[in-house]
């Protein structure tokens, strides 16, 4: 789309936060809503000891956590979904993803501003 002219920067990284920020939500209180009853499941009652040292990792790191999260695109879709299954707080995740979409649309656009010079560079 910027490429192409058909949106600016100033258009399309405010609708990149606000769609990474809707997407983490919807992932993080799905976790709310089916973690406890997940915690009964045969998958997860077999996997307890496991599931209790990364539910703990998530309380004890999980702000960094939030971040990496958002930035590496592998797990980018699981985060905010086990976030809300280890039962963080709704105002603390709220406010570290945010950060962290902040970060990355920010990053976004570092990123194609930069391209967009080294390919204006090569076409000369």
């Amino acid at each position: 789309m910027y490429t192409e002219q058909i949106a600016t920067l100033s258009q399309i990284l405010p609708l990149a936060f606000a769609g990474a920020c809707l997407s983490d939500h919807v992932g993080f209180y799905l976790g709310r809503w089916i973690g406890p009853p997940f915690h009964q499941t045969r998958l997860a009652l077999r996997r307890k000891a496991m599931l209790d040292k990364a539910e703990a990792m998530f309380r004890r790191h999980g702000e960094f956590t939030i971040i990496l999260g958002r930035m590496v695109t592998a797990i980018r879709s699981f985060t905010p979904l086990l976030t809300g299954i280890s039962g963080m707080s709704r105002l603390r995740y709220s406010l570290i993803d945010t950060l962290a979409c902040a970060l990355w649309s920010a990053g976004l656009g570092l990123l194609v501003v930069g391209l967009d010079d080294a390919v204006g560079r090569l076409g000369q």
